[in-house]
């Protein structure tokens, strides 16, 4: 029984890469972990720590299964210029035979009142989708088949994505993406506006601060609605410890995408580490080992390590007078 649904899926995927849409799924709904790192799916939230960050993600979906979706993600963003800020992101993802490479560059613009904090980003993303030539080996494949020739070649996108985040009063998070709400095909034989469902991602949270104890808790909802992804919500509960050292988290997943997970993650000085594990509601978590993802995340500069340097230059030049009184 379970050599048959694991062949019956090995096809229905290689049927779909071969005969269904070109571009296959809005990448955005790849990472679990937005609720930690905004910036990976909202170019609104580009710089928004006021520091250099260096972001890495890997997610292993559906881990022991064969083929299994597998994405890797590199970001980068930081300040530009007061109020400006820049951000780039590489993403490699592959889900059986179907490839994904996207590059990404945008900018934000921040708007800062005296209770509200508000960024609004642009991102420009190039995005190619193909079949892996491992796809050749399979006996159901034509070799000669125009369409198979046609996707290992490949198909390259560009999108224009708006994103806004923000939090007012300290308290309320929000943000809100509108994935390639500009967008075009690009290839030899065709260059022009791609017809594509309108999507959208939003978020709203609240940032409650625990009296007596080291510890936030941050409850959150998030909205998707993207391409070839049908729609779903994630609903998160997080919770940061001992001046975010420690991190704990739970997500319950409604709509499509029916599933449970949590994550964990700690801090050392400018390095976060953390991990998400994922489990579906559906029969087919018989068949796999559940969802995986390691983020590591690298801060260079601002609010938090100017306060670490500020502080240690205070007990130094205290250290200093007290020799120089003592002498």
């Amino acid at each position: 029984m379970t050599i048959r649904i694991i062949a019956t899926v090995i096809i229905i995927s290689l049927s779909s890469a071969l005969m269904g849409q070109i571009r296959y799924f809005d990448e955005r709904y790849i990472s679990t972990m937005s609720q930690l790192n905004p910036v990976l799916v909202n170019p609104g939230a580009i710089g928004w720590e006021d520091s250099h960050q260096l972001i890495a993600n890997y997610r292993n979906k559906w881990a022991t299964f064969p083929g299994s979706p597998k994405s890797f993600l590199v970001s980068y963003d930081g300040p530009l210029a007061q109020n400006l800020s820049f951000g780039a992101q590489v993403l490699s993802d592959s889900n059986g035979s179907l490839n994904l490479t996207k590059v990404q560059g945008g900018f934000s613009y921040q708007l800062n009142t005296s209770v509200n904090k508000l960024s609004v980003g642009l991102s420009g993303e190039y995005a190619r989708h193909n079949l892996d030539s491992d796809v050749m080996n399979h006996e159901l494949v034509d070799d000669a088949d125009i369409r198979v020739l046609e996707r290992l070649e490949g198909t390259g996108f560009f999108d224009v994505s708006v994103g806004i985040y923000g939090v007012y009063d300290n308290t309320i998070t929000y943000g809100l993406v509108l994935p390639a709400l500009v967008n075009s095909r690009l290839d030899d034989a065709i260059t022009g506006a791609e017809s594509r469902e309108f999507g959208y991602m939003a978020s709203l949270g609240y940032i409650h601060r625990a009296e007596g104890v080291d510890a936030v808790f941050e409850p959150s909802i998030i909205v998707k609605q993207v391409n070839n992804v049908p729609f779903h919500a994630d609903i998160n509960l997080l919770g940061r410890f001992v001046d975010n050292k420690f991190r704990g988290g739970f997500t319950y997943t409604v709509g499509a995408d029916n599933r449970v997970g949590f994550l964990v993650g700690t801090s050392f000085n400018a390095l976060e580490i953390n991990y998400g594990y994922n489990l579906s509601r559906n029969e087919f978590q018989d068949f796999n080992n559940g969802s995986h993802e390691l983020g590591l995340r690298f801060d260079i500069g601002g609010d938090r390590q100017r306060l670490e340097v500020e502080g240690k230059e205070l007990i130094e030049g205290v250290i200093q007078s007290r020799d120089g009184l003592e002498r």
